[in-house]
């Protein structure tokens, strides 16, 4: 498989390591130095691409791979207030997009797990509900793509919950999450159910980029031949 690996920061190198490993080929390396090299490649020249820079930059690097009809593999968080536009292209152009806040077999797992617990939880509102994400410094966003969607996952769920907010909160409606930018932290995530006499959480604790970047190339390798949008829960087909 050649993939065409679009950010070369600390992900893309590791990406590139596990590609290699599993004998595929990265032929194209693009960073902010050689950005304007992107538009000479091809669908005849890459099988896929990995797409994992920053926020403004991953529309439009997503949307040239769909316009190319190159299947793209896409990590980057932050930007999502677009990714229904660029749905709608592949869908349009009969393209491959596929999409995760983060592509952790183990954070997927997690997220099945919260979805489960807020549902149970949902009958005891004498619990109230917290989150919080630590992540390394370098991480621009805040909260994390992750933090969202295990949000997202207690607000589908847990009717008392109609929206989250970047920080503590005593408001019972509302999901307070707490976001710290440490040195050298991959990504740690927690959520928790706290009532007056005891405290339910759940933590998901990465110990290094390598199953992120796993998970992102066997989605690469999953994706090739199909047409659509699609996240981990397609790949996975976890069910509960």
């Amino acid at each position: 498989m050649r993939i065409l690996l679009l950010g070369y920061g600390k992900m893309g190198k590791t990406i590139e390591q596990i590609a290699i490993s599993r004998n595929h080929t990265v032929p194209f390396k693009i960073d902010l130095e050689n950005y304007s090299s992107l538009s000479s490649i091809t669908k005849d020249q890459v099988d896929v691409a990995i797409e994992f820079t920053q926020p403004e930059s991953a529309y439009n690097n997503v949307k040239y791979c769909i316009e190319q009809g190159i299947p793209v593999v896409c990590g980057t968080t932050g930007w999502l207030e677009k990714k229904k536009e660029l749905e709608k292209l592949c869908t349009e152009k009969g393209g491959a997009f596929f999409y995760a806040s983060n592509f952790s077999v183990g954070v997927n797992i997690f997220f099945h797990l919260n979805k489960l617990l807020s549902k149970i939880m949902k009958s005891f509102p004498e619990y109230e509900i917290s989150m919080e994400e630590i992540h390394h410094k370098q991480k621009l966003d805040s909260p994390s793509g992750t933090a969202i969607t295990l949000a997202e996952g207690i607000i589908d769920t847990n009717p008392k919950i109609e929206r989250w907010i970047n920080q503590p909160t005593k408001e019972k409606n509302l999901l307070g999450i707490t976001s710290k930018r440490l040195d050298a932290v991959p990504g740690t995530h927690t959520v928790y159910y706290n009532s007056s006499v005891d405290t339910i959480e759940i933590t998901h604790t990465a110990h290094s980029r390598e199953g992120f970047a796993k998970g992102a190339v066997v989605a690469a390798e999953w994706l090739v031949g199909k047409q659509g949008v699609f996240g981990m829960d397609d790949m996975l087909e976890i069910s509960y």
